[in-house]
Protein backbone atom coordinates (compact mmCIF):
# COMPACT_ATOMS: atom_id res chain seq x y z
CA UNK A 1 0.00 0.00 0.00
CA UNK A 2 1.22 3.10 -1.00
CA UNK A 3 1.14 7.13 1.41
CA UNK A 4 1.07 10.36 0.50
CA UNK A 5 3.23 12.38 3.37
CA UNK A 6 3.54 16.24 2.75
CA UNK A 7 6.15 18.49 4.61
CA UNK A 8 5.62 21.50 7.06
CA UNK A 9 7.46 24.03 7.46
CA UNK A 10 10.67 24.73 6.85
CA UNK A 11 10.29 22.64 3.42
CA UNK A 12 10.45 25.79 1.72
CA UNK A 13 13.09 26.92 -1.21
CA UNK A 14 12.65 29.34 -3.87
CA UNK A 15 12.02 28.23 -7.04
CA UNK A 16 9.55 25.67 -5.64
CA UNK A 17 6.25 24.86 -8.03
CA UNK A 18 7.87 27.21 -10.58
CA UNK A 19 8.62 24.20 -13.06
CA UNK A 20 4.99 23.27 -12.58
CA UNK A 21 3.35 25.98 -13.28
CA UNK A 22 5.50 26.55 -16.16
CA UNK A 23 4.85 23.20 -17.86
CA UNK A 24 1.12 22.83 -16.72
CA UNK A 25 -2.35 25.35 -17.65
CA UNK A 26 -3.77 23.54 -14.75
CA UNK A 27 -1.54 24.58 -12.50
CA UNK A 28 -0.90 27.70 -13.16
CA UNK A 29 -4.61 28.46 -12.55
CA UNK A 30 -4.47 26.82 -9.16
CA UNK A 31 -1.53 29.42 -8.78
CA UNK A 32 -3.61 32.22 -10.00
CA UNK A 33 -6.37 31.21 -7.75
CA UNK A 34 -3.98 31.54 -4.56
CA UNK A 35 -2.80 35.08 -5.50
CA UNK A 36 -6.61 35.93 -6.27
CA UNK A 37 -7.53 34.67 -2.61
CA UNK A 38 -4.93 36.56 -0.98
CA UNK A 39 -4.64 39.68 -3.01
CA UNK A 40 -1.25 39.52 -3.36
CA UNK A 41 1.55 37.41 -5.68
CA UNK A 42 2.20 34.72 -3.39
CA UNK A 43 3.56 32.62 -6.66
CA UNK A 44 6.12 35.19 -7.68
CA UNK A 45 7.80 34.87 -4.07
CA UNK A 46 7.49 31.06 -4.36
CA UNK A 47 9.22 31.56 -7.93
CA UNK A 48 11.64 34.29 -7.48
CA UNK A 49 11.68 35.20 -3.51
CA UNK A 50 13.58 37.01 -2.17
CA UNK A 51 14.34 33.67 0.52
CA UNK A 52 13.49 36.31 3.30
CA UNK A 53 10.47 36.97 2.57
CA UNK A 54 9.60 33.11 1.86
CA UNK A 55 10.47 32.63 5.51
CA UNK A 56 7.76 34.19 6.59
CA UNK A 57 5.22 31.84 8.31
CA UNK A 58 2.45 34.26 6.31
CA UNK A 59 3.77 33.47 2.84
CA UNK A 60 5.72 29.65 4.36
CA UNK A 61 2.77 27.91 4.86
CA UNK A 62 0.36 28.96 1.98
CA UNK A 63 3.06 28.52 -0.31
CA UNK A 64 3.79 25.16 0.65
CA UNK A 65 0.46 24.00 0.51
CA UNK A 66 0.37 25.29 -3.09
CA UNK A 67 3.38 23.64 -3.91
CA UNK A 68 2.17 20.26 -2.47
CA UNK A 69 -1.49 20.65 -3.79
CA UNK A 70 -0.01 21.30 -7.51
CA UNK A 71 1.96 17.97 -6.91
CA UNK A 72 -1.19 16.52 -5.94
CA UNK A 73 -3.01 17.16 -8.43
CA UNK A 74 -1.08 15.69 -10.70
CA UNK A 75 -0.67 12.47 -8.94
CA UNK A 76 -4.37 12.83 -9.12
CA UNK A 77 -4.89 13.48 -13.00
CA UNK A 78 -2.02 10.76 -13.76
CA UNK A 79 -3.72 8.13 -12.42
CA UNK A 80 -1.24 7.29 -9.24
CA UNK A 81 -2.95 5.29 -6.24
CA UNK A 82 -2.35 6.06 -2.82
CA UNK A 83 -4.34 4.85 0.06
CA UNK A 84 -3.27 6.32 2.77
CA UNK A 85 -2.25 10.33 3.70
CA UNK A 86 -0.30 12.23 6.49
CA UNK A 87 0.96 15.49 7.11
CA UNK A 88 3.85 17.00 9.00
CA UNK A 89 2.13 20.33 10.99
CA UNK A 90 0.91 22.65 8.28
CA UNK A 91 1.64 19.13 5.74
CA UNK A 92 -1.95 17.95 7.74
CA UNK A 93 -3.57 19.99 5.16
CA UNK A 94 -2.39 19.25 2.21
CA UNK A 95 -3.19 15.22 3.71
CA UNK A 96 -6.61 16.38 4.12
CA UNK A 97 -7.05 17.79 0.40
CA UNK A 98 -5.57 14.42 -1.35
CA UNK A 99 -7.95 12.84 0.82
CA UNK A 100 -10.89 14.63 -0.40
CA UNK A 101 -11.87 16.27 2.57
CA UNK A 102 -12.54 19.73 1.10
CA UNK A 103 -11.99 21.90 -1.91
CA UNK A 104 -8.12 23.25 -2.96
CA UNK A 105 -9.47 26.83 -2.57
CA UNK A 106 -11.28 26.23 1.25
CA UNK A 107 -8.04 24.68 2.62
CA UNK A 108 -5.89 27.44 1.00
CA UNK A 109 -8.12 29.60 2.96
CA UNK A 110 -7.70 28.00 6.38
CA UNK A 111 -4.15 27.89 5.74
CA UNK A 112 -3.64 31.58 5.31
CA UNK A 113 -5.95 32.38 8.16
CA UNK A 114 -3.44 29.82 10.20
CA UNK A 115 -0.37 31.34 9.43
CA UNK A 116 -1.66 34.64 9.92
CA UNK A 117 -3.06 33.54 13.29
CA UNK A 118 0.33 31.73 14.39
CA UNK A 119 2.46 34.77 13.58
CA UNK A 120 0.24 37.14 15.61
CA UNK A 121 -0.59 34.99 18.59
CA UNK A 122 2.61 35.31 20.84
CA UNK A 123 4.46 38.77 20.87
CA UNK A 124 8.14 38.64 19.12
CA UNK A 125 10.83 37.73 20.97
CA UNK A 126 8.89 36.14 23.71
CA UNK A 127 8.57 32.53 22.83
CA UNK A 128 11.41 29.73 21.47
CA UNK A 129 11.61 26.87 19.66
CA UNK A 130 15.01 24.19 19.87
CA UNK A 131 15.45 20.82 18.49
CA UNK A 132 17.12 18.52 20.66
CA UNK A 133 19.68 15.82 19.31
CA UNK A 134 20.24 12.29 20.04
CA UNK A 135 18.36 12.14 24.00
CA UNK A 136 15.10 9.62 24.71
CA UNK A 137 11.53 10.68 24.87
CA UNK A 138 11.29 10.49 28.82
CA UNK A 139 14.43 12.49 29.08
CA UNK A 140 13.66 15.55 27.19
CA UNK A 141 10.40 15.48 28.39
CA UNK A 142 11.19 15.21 31.70
CA UNK A 143 13.87 18.19 31.29
CA UNK A 144 10.21 20.19 29.73
CA UNK A 145 8.48 19.16 33.14
CA UNK A 146 11.57 20.60 34.89
CA UNK A 147 12.14 23.91 32.62
CA UNK A 148 8.06 24.82 32.96
CA UNK A 149 8.96 26.39 36.39
CA UNK A 150 10.20 29.75 33.83
CA UNK A 151 7.21 29.62 32.12
CA UNK A 152 5.93 27.22 29.30
CA UNK A 153 7.72 24.42 27.61
CA UNK A 154 6.81 21.08 26.01
CA UNK A 155 7.20 19.25 23.03
CA UNK A 156 6.07 20.31 20.41
CA UNK A 157 7.49 17.49 17.28
CA UNK A 158 8.27 14.12 18.22
CA UNK A 159 10.42 14.18 14.07
CA UNK A 160 12.55 10.46 14.72
CA UNK A 161 15.06 8.68 16.70
CA UNK A 162 17.16 11.20 17.97
CA UNK A 163 15.71 14.43 17.18
CA UNK A 164 12.73 15.78 19.31
CA UNK A 165 11.97 19.43 18.90
CA UNK A 166 10.80 21.32 22.44
CA UNK A 167 8.23 24.74 22.67
CA UNK A 168 7.41 27.46 24.61
CA UNK A 169 8.49 30.72 26.44
CA UNK A 170 12.48 31.58 25.71
CA UNK A 171 13.27 31.10 29.16
CA UNK A 172 11.80 27.98 29.43
CA UNK A 173 13.26 26.10 26.14
CA UNK A 174 16.74 27.35 27.20
CA UNK A 175 16.98 26.21 30.21
CA UNK A 176 14.91 22.93 29.43
CA UNK A 177 18.03 22.54 26.59
CA UNK A 178 20.44 22.79 29.70
CA UNK A 179 18.92 20.14 31.28
CA UNK A 180 18.73 17.89 28.08
CA UNK A 181 22.51 18.35 27.71
CA UNK A 182 23.20 17.85 31.19
CA UNK A 183 21.06 14.48 31.00
CA UNK A 184 22.71 13.70 27.48
CA UNK A 185 22.04 15.27 24.46
CA UNK A 186 24.54 15.49 22.33
CA UNK A 187 23.35 19.26 21.19
CA UNK A 188 20.32 21.57 20.69
CA UNK A 189 19.69 23.86 17.88
CA UNK A 190 17.73 26.90 18.26
CA UNK A 191 15.23 27.04 15.38
CA UNK A 192 14.70 30.27 13.76
CA UNK A 193 10.58 30.63 13.94
CA UNK A 194 8.17 33.27 14.12
CA UNK A 195 6.93 32.04 17.35
CA UNK A 196 6.37 29.24 19.76
CA UNK A 197 4.32 26.70 17.49
CA UNK A 198 2.51 23.43 18.82
CA UNK A 199 2.70 24.89 22.41
CA UNK A 200 -0.21 26.47 24.43
CA UNK A 201 1.06 29.91 23.70
CA UNK A 202 -0.69 29.54 20.36
CA UNK A 203 -4.04 29.48 21.75
CA UNK A 204 -4.97 32.57 20.36
CA UNK A 205 -4.38 31.30 16.93
CA UNK A 206 -6.62 28.23 17.94
CA UNK A 207 -9.51 30.04 18.81
CA UNK A 208 -9.16 31.68 15.47
CA UNK A 209 -8.59 29.03 13.72
CA UNK A 210 -11.67 27.83 15.13
CA UNK A 211 -13.83 30.35 13.90
CA UNK A 212 -12.89 29.70 10.14
CA UNK A 213 -13.25 25.42 10.75
CA UNK A 214 -17.11 26.66 11.55
CA UNK A 215 -17.58 28.21 8.08
CA UNK A 216 -16.03 25.71 6.24
CA UNK A 217 -17.06 22.56 5.07
CA UNK A 218 -15.46 19.54 5.33
CA UNK A 219 -16.51 16.01 3.69
CA UNK A 220 -15.41 12.71 5.36
CA UNK A 221 -12.38 11.76 3.92
CA UNK A 222 -11.87 9.28 0.89
CA UNK A 223 -9.02 7.34 2.87
CA UNK A 224 -7.05 7.05 6.39
CA UNK A 225 -5.58 10.36 7.19
CA UNK A 226 -2.94 10.07 10.28
CA UNK A 227 -3.29 12.83 12.21
CA UNK A 228 -0.08 14.76 14.11
CA UNK A 229 -1.49 15.14 17.23
CA UNK A 230 -2.32 11.14 18.05
CA UNK A 231 -1.18 9.48 15.00
CA UNK A 232 -4.13 7.79 14.75
CA UNK A 233 -6.11 6.86 11.00
CA UNK A 234 -8.88 9.16 10.77
CA UNK A 235 -11.51 9.89 8.55
CA UNK A 236 -14.89 11.75 10.05
CA UNK A 237 -15.60 15.04 9.45
CA UNK A 238 -16.00 16.25 13.09
CA UNK A 239 -12.68 14.25 14.10
CA UNK A 240 -10.68 16.26 11.43
CA UNK A 241 -11.48 19.43 12.33
CA UNK A 242 -11.05 18.84 16.14
CA UNK A 243 -7.77 17.36 15.75
CA UNK A 244 -6.72 20.34 13.24
CA UNK A 245 -7.32 22.44 16.10
CA UNK A 246 -5.56 20.24 18.69
CA UNK A 247 -2.22 20.43 16.38
CA UNK A 248 -1.85 24.56 17.00
CA UNK A 249 -1.25 24.04 20.61
CA UNK A 250 -0.24 20.03 20.46
CA UNK A 251 2.50 18.01 19.89
CA UNK A 252 3.20 16.50 16.02
CA UNK A 253 4.22 12.77 16.28
CA UNK A 254 5.48 12.37 12.99
CA UNK A 255 7.37 9.47 14.39
CA UNK A 256 4.24 7.48 15.55
CA UNK A 257 2.61 8.19 12.28
CA UNK A 258 5.29 6.52 10.46
CA UNK A 259 5.19 3.61 12.45
CA UNK A 260 1.28 3.37 12.49
CA UNK A 261 1.04 3.51 9.19
CA UNK A 262 3.59 0.95 8.42
CA UNK A 263 1.69 -1.46 10.86
CA UNK A 264 -1.43 -0.36 9.02
CA UNK A 265 0.37 -1.76 5.51
CA UNK A 266 2.23 0.99 4.18
CA UNK A 267 4.73 -0.45 2.25
CA UNK A 268 5.81 2.94 0.39
CA UNK A 269 5.62 6.01 1.24
CA UNK A 270 5.92 9.22 -1.43
CA UNK A 271 6.87 12.70 0.18
CA UNK A 272 4.93 15.16 -2.12
CA UNK A 273 6.23 18.44 -1.77
CA UNK A 274 9.13 20.77 -1.96
CA UNK A 275 12.67 19.17 -0.66
CA UNK A 276 13.28 16.12 1.20
CA UNK A 277 12.60 16.60 4.83
CA UNK A 278 10.31 14.17 5.42
CA UNK A 279 12.36 11.71 3.95
CA UNK A 280 15.32 11.90 5.59
CA UNK A 281 12.77 11.76 9.44
CA UNK A 282 11.70 8.26 7.06
CA UNK A 283 14.58 6.54 6.53
CA UNK A 284 15.65 7.32 10.63
CA UNK A 285 12.35 5.93 12.13
CA UNK A 286 12.18 3.02 8.81
CA UNK A 287 15.18 2.67 6.81
CA UNK A 288 13.72 -0.62 5.05
CA UNK A 289 10.50 0.74 3.79
CA UNK A 290 10.78 2.56 0.54
CA UNK A 291 10.39 6.37 0.28
CA UNK A 292 10.02 8.08 -2.78
CA UNK A 293 9.88 12.02 -3.40
CA UNK A 294 7.86 14.10 -5.65
CA UNK A 295 8.63 17.64 -6.46
CA UNK A 296 8.99 19.17 -10.16
CA UNK A 297 7.66 17.06 -13.42
CA UNK A 298 10.87 15.18 -13.64
CA UNK A 299 10.43 12.95 -10.27
CA UNK A 300 6.71 13.10 -11.43
CA UNK A 301 7.67 11.67 -14.52
CA UNK A 302 10.01 8.93 -12.78
CA UNK A 303 7.29 7.93 -10.40
CA UNK A 304 5.06 7.17 -13.44
CA UNK A 305 8.31 5.51 -15.53
CA UNK A 306 8.82 2.94 -12.33
CA UNK A 307 5.26 1.64 -12.49
CA UNK A 308 3.89 3.31 -9.50
CA UNK A 309 0.36 3.71 -10.88
CA UNK A 310 -2.93 1.79 -10.83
Amino acid sequence: MKALIFPGQGAQKVGMAQAMVNRYSWAAEMAAKADAILGRSLSQICFNGPEEELKKTVNTQPAIFLTSAIITEWLNRNGYCFKATAGHSLGEYNALFAAGVASFEDLFRLVDIRARAMEKACPAGTGAMSAIMMLGRAEIEEACREASAAGVCVVANYNCPGQIVISGAAAAVKRAGELALARGARKIVSLEVSGPFHSPLMQRAREELAVALDNVCFSDAKMPVFCNIDAQPTTSVAELKDKLLEQITGSVRYEDIVNNMIKAGVTEFVEAGPGKVLSGLNKKIAPAVSILFASDPDTLEQLLQSNQVC
